[in-house]
């Protein structure tokens, strides 16, 4: 573990696995501070997977949904692409109206048991981000059932009827879930190689950004002030913060 004055000190994040599933509410959830994260581990041979509960077809004020999702999803495909992800699913919640339930579960569980991770990637859940802005209401449903999803999809006899109409075998492999954006973050991994990645994969998302409006709105600058925070306490330039959730009592 690396310390630098004044800081609290990060721990390195464990990278010994080959598979991870990153799930979050949003096209744009990932970009928003782990895409760089996820080039330093497809630069590493490892394979992650992105599934986006919803398309994000709320999120554009000017554009009717049903062409948002359409030109939000293909962003997030070329998004993922600048970071060495090539494969994205879509689950088809409704955007902004995400409610954590069973349905979203166990839809979760499926995508758990289809791709077989070691490692789970998602947003943060908590009320607030770091600094204390509230958090949005899909980011917290969808991250609380991802956290219940992962152990359900290693539990036979829930969601039962996946292993008999869909073939998907219980899936119990998953060692940690890692929350991005927490404000109870205590890890992190080193970003300073793969941040420019990280900032392409952003302005991927060029439709939505710019249907922010957000006026001067810079994709590097902003990412730096959250990878430069967290740089100093493991020692580096620009690290990516993760909360660590355990899902055995050895890891």
């Amino acid at each position: 573990m690396t310390t630098t004055p004044g800081d609290t000190p990060l721990r390195p994040l464990d990278e010994s696995w080959t598979t991870a599933l990153a799930v979050v509410a949003h096209p744009d959830d990932m970009e928003f501070g782990a895409a760089a994260a996820v080039a330093r581990w497809t630069g590493q041979g490892k394979r992650v997977v992105y599934t986006m509960v919803t398309s994000g077809e709320a999120g554009i004020d000017g554009m009717d949904p049903a062409e948002a999702r359409r030109v939000r999803e293909g962003e997030q495909v070329a998004s993922a692409r600048a970071v060495g992800v090539d494969d994205v699913e879509f689950l088809g919640f409704a955007d902004g109206v995400v409610e954590y339930g069973l349905p979203l579960r166990r839809a979760i569980a499926g995508a758990v048991r289809r791709h077989r991770p070691e490692v789970v990637i998602t947003g943060n859940y908590r009320e607030t981000f770091p600094g204390g802005m509230l958090n949005q209401a899909d980011h917290i449903a969808t991250g609380r059932a991802v956290v219940d999803a992962v152990r359900d999809a290693g539990n036979r006899w829930v969601f039962h009827d996946q292993l008999e109409a869909e073939g998907l075998e219980p899936w119990g492999g998953v060692r940690q879930v890692w929350v991005a954006g927490s404000p109870d973050a205590a890890h992190a991994v080193d970003v300073t190689a793969t941040f420019d990645a990280g900032v392409a994969s952003l302005r991927a998302h060029a439709a939505y950004l710019d249907g922010l409006g957000w006026e001067h709105f810079d994709p590097a600058e902003f990412l730096a002030t959250m990878t430069r925070a967290a740089g100093p306490a493991l020692g580096v330039e620009h690290a990516t913060a993760f909360e660590v959730l355990r899902m055995g009592w050895e890891d």
